[in-house]
């Protein structure tokens, strides 16, 4: 994002339509507007750095013992592939066994069950040599007994039938029963320790419960969702939201991480804000909403 137009609360135009890669020229405004879900301006029109499509791209669906070996996979394709890791998925075996149960046209890529899995994708400009960095990456992988199996795809068809999996993974787990969903982020780092004792907290919690964790290892974003006890009755498990929520954020917090890593806060995390939040950062973030809507008519009741 280069530049972006905002209309104001008081009806002026904000023109920082510019196509520069650097700016220097005073404070950032266009940051301020993007990600503050309309409560301080309205963008009307944006300037967007555009980069070629890819060339080539290799697609694979691997089988891995543990999320530690997930994170050293993933050291081992960044060193190899360096910025050509576009896409690096991370699922457990339950939610997958949801997703081949309940969705149509998706099927097991691999002949064995195995506790966790990635769906890796490399990017390149060049139009050759990236299968042979997708083959290295494996190889390595299994030679560190990192890998337990693996699958390249090898036709268009194929990559979607991996990525169909992934997609569907949290529209599926509707199928299993009711869903207390959670938009996470922790330091890469810390994605495994993250899982483990978010584990430990939420089975504790409500005995039973099945944490389907998921998605984007590669930025530490993790789509918690916790699935309720087989058999339980939802509605019961649902009434329980706030209190797995607050379950699951004091492990975020105890991390570093974020309770609303790509979905917003909105409505529902607005509330949660000051336990999370830095005190300094939250009274600056009102005296902002005061200063650009000083009578609350944008998006109000949002973020805070």
């Amino acid at each position: 994002m280069l530049g972006i137009e905002v209309v104001l609360a008081d009806g002026r135009v904000l023109q920082d339509l510019n196509k520069l890669k650097k700016d220097n020229t005073g404070y950032d405004l266009k940051n301020l507007f993007i990600g503050a879900e309309g409560t301080l301006g309205v963008i009307t029109a944006a300037v967007l750095r555009l980069v070629p499509r890819p060339r080539s791209v290799e697609t694979a669906f691997i089988a891995l013992p543990s999320p530690e070996a997930a994170l050293d996979l993933l050291s081992i394709a960044t060193e190899r592939a360096g910025g050509g890791v576009t896409s690096y998925e991370l699922m457990p075996r339950e939610g997958m066994e949801i997703v081949l149960r309940y969705t149509a046209g998706c099927r097991d890529p691999l002949a064995a069950a195995h506790p966790w899995y990635v769906l890796i994708e490399l990017s390149s400009q060049s139009v050759s040599g990236l299968r042979e960095v997708m083959e290295d990456v494996l190889t390595q992988g299994v030679e560190q007994s990192l890998i337990l199996d693996a699958a390249i795809a090898e036709s268009l068809e194929q990559t979607k039938a991996f990525w169909r999996i992934r997609e569907n993974f949290g529209e599926a787990q509707r199928h299993a029963g009711g869903s207390i969903k959670h938009d996470i982020s922790v330091p890469v780092a810390t994605v495994p320790a993250f899982l483990r004792e978010a584990q430990a907290t939420v089975t504790a919690l409500i005995p039973g419960a099945r944490p389907l964790p998921f998605g984007h290892l590669g930025d530490g974003n993790i789509h918690y969702n916790v699935t309720q006890p087989a058999g339980a009755d939802k509605a019961g498990y649902l009434k329980h939201w706030d209190e797995m929520n607050a379950a699951v954020f004091a492990v975020v917090k105890k991390y570093g991480g974020s309770i609303s890593a790509e979905h917003g806060v909105g409505v529902m995390k607005r509330d949660l804000l000051p336990s999370v939040k830095d005190p300094v950062a939250l009274d600056l973030m009102r005296s902002l909403k005061g200063l650009l809507d000083p009578k609350r008519i944008l998006n109000p009741g949002k973020v805070l």
